[in-house]
């Protein structure tokens, strides 16, 4: 295992999409700089949380025209067949609002906004391979491929392909990266600017230092703490699953704190957080089945606890509006489980990398329980498979049900039926570090200004998402103010350079 350097010029901690994209950014706006990036877990590991992801990036864009020059997957036949409804910026900002609470900071949301597009081509033009999203974000209805929820890219071969794909291009752009190297200490001169970073590195382990110019802190948030969930999250975290990277402990959030000052911002008690197989390790992800271990096909059926009782309207949204908070909803139920029911006029509309036999225990029969014949089919008011539509609210909603379901209400009553048990798996934490949403740089707590020469960026910028968030929205964060945050730590340094 080679050593990290004594000295670099930019230095990014954190090997995932917003720490590579602030890399590959800093090394070509000026090349003649050393860029460095190191990350606490072994090379295995590599990644972190964006390996688990399946590499869905909301951006606006002008229609399916606009795409199509991105993605390798779309022949002319399948072009013709797909119905993709422009996403505008209005949109796209409307969607942050409405998921917010209208909490979301303006200038960051804004700057996410108005820099997807461009951040999307800038991947695609350094070799990360687009697709359209057909199996998540797409139904066929009568022959033609509708997209729905304003999300309509993912990489190739997911988060897997995402990682492997920026780790090509910074390694092609002469950034060296570096594994099983955790950063223990931000390091400043008596002016308070960045020098550079303690770090635990070398066989056997000891203490060293790296000299650096500038910092990116691209290091994730602390959705693998059980600690810091309960303390933060609240009761009965620290039992969720941890859907990714066991490597995310919050570690660099405290250091930031405690050795520059750094503020913190947005919400610390939420959390992205899904339905998640009840099967499945507790401590970390895997990185065979990785994101697979998700059950996302709850708006097409119905939810129950274990006293068979509904909790929350499953077709209140279309799913990638809500996956993201339905986690804590079954959190809350007793045993910290829920069931996914089905009939088999659903069934086969279910995604087969999530549903399959080999993925996930499935409960299946011939019969349904008493309590949905007699209290939620009772109460579905449509029940036409004609004007069934999971690729928009389709408005087939229950009445006089005290928990309704808004959308794709179906009778639960033609056999097979199936069921899964889930829980909660939580994916990133929202609470995180002020920036300045022009460049990233970090916000003393204690000068309300930028701290010299240190960024932040990914999982631990704070401010962007409250309880929920749209789906696909955080991995253009993490290269939005990845490219931002490593665009300007190169450019400082080339002033301060030619002062």
């Amino acid at each position: 295992m080679s050593c990290p350097p004594s000295s670099t010029d930019i230095l990014v901690i954190g090997s995932g999409n917003a720490g590579l994209s602030a890399a590959l950014s800093a090394a070509q706006t000026n090349p003649s700089l050393k860029v460095t990036v190191i990350d606490k877990c072994p090379e295995s590991w590599a990644g972190g949380n964006t390996y688990f992801t399946a590499g869905a990036f909301r951006t606006t864009h002008d229609g399916l025209p606009d795409l199509l020059p991105l993605v390798n997957n779309t022949t002319q036949e399948q072009a013709s067949r797909i119905d993709m409804a422009p996403y505008t910026a209005q949109d796209f900002q409307s969607d942050l609002n409405r998921m917010t609470g209208n909490r979301t900071d303006p200038a960051l949301s804004k700057a996410l906004v108005e820099d997807s597009r461009s951040a999307i081509g800038w991947l695609a033009a350094n070799g990360i391979r687009f697709q359209l999203s057909f199996n998540r974000q797409a139904y066929e209805v009568n022959n033609r491929i509708k997209f729905w929820g304003g999300l309509a890219l993912k990489t190739q071969d997911g988060g897997k392909g995402l990682v492997e794909d920026e780790l090509r291009a910074v390694r092609n752009a002469g950034v060296a990266v570096f594994f099983s190297t955790p950063a223990t200490a931000l390091l400043t001169d008596t002016g308070g600017e960045i020098t550079g970073v303690e770090v635990l590195g070398g066989t056997p382990r000891r203490k060293t230092t790296i000299s650096a110019r500038a910092v990116i802190l691209a290091a994730g948030g602390f959705e693998a703490n059980p600690q810091l969930r309960a303390q933060y999250l609240g009761p009965g975290w620290d039992c969720a699953r941890v859907r990714g990277t066991p490597f995310n402990t919050g570690d660099l959030l405290g250091i930031a704190q405690r050795d520059v000052f750094a503020r913190s911002a947005g919400n610390w008690s939420g959390c992205h957080s899904v339905a998640w197989d009840a099967d499945a390790a507790a401590r970390s992800g895997d990185r065979e089945v990785s994101n697979q271990y998700t059950k996302s096909g709850y708006p097409l059926g119905i939810m129950v606890n274990g006293d068979g009782e509904r909790f929350v309207d499953e077709g209140f949204d279309m799913r990638n509006y809500t996956y993201a908070m339905v986690g804590r909803r079954v959190l809350a139920q007793p045993g910290q489980v829920a069931f996914q029911v089905w009939d088999g006029k659903a069934v086969g509309w279910l995604r087969e990398e999530e549903y399959r036999g080999e993925i996930v225990r499935r409960i299946e029969g011939n019969s349904i329980e008493e309590l949905a014949e007699k209290d939620y089919n009772a109460s579905v008011e449509g029940n036409e498979l004609g004007r069934w539509d999971p690729a928009k609210k389709d408005g087939l909603g229950t009445r006089g049900l005290t928990v309704p379901k808004s959308n794709w209400a179906l009778s639960i009553d033609k056999p097979p039926f199936l069921a899964v048990k889930v829980t909660a798996g939580i994916t990133f934490t929202f609470g995180g570090l002020a920036v300045n949403p022009e460049t990233a740089a970090v916000i003393s707590e204690a000068t309300s200004e930028d701290v010299p020469g240190l960024y932040c960026v990914g999982e631990m910028l704070g401010g962007i998402f409250y309880d929920n968030y749209p789906g696909g929205s955080g991995l253009t964060s993490g290269t939005v103010f990845g490219r931002r945050a490593g665009r300007a730590a190169a450019k400082r340094l080339f002033s301060l350079t030619n002062l």
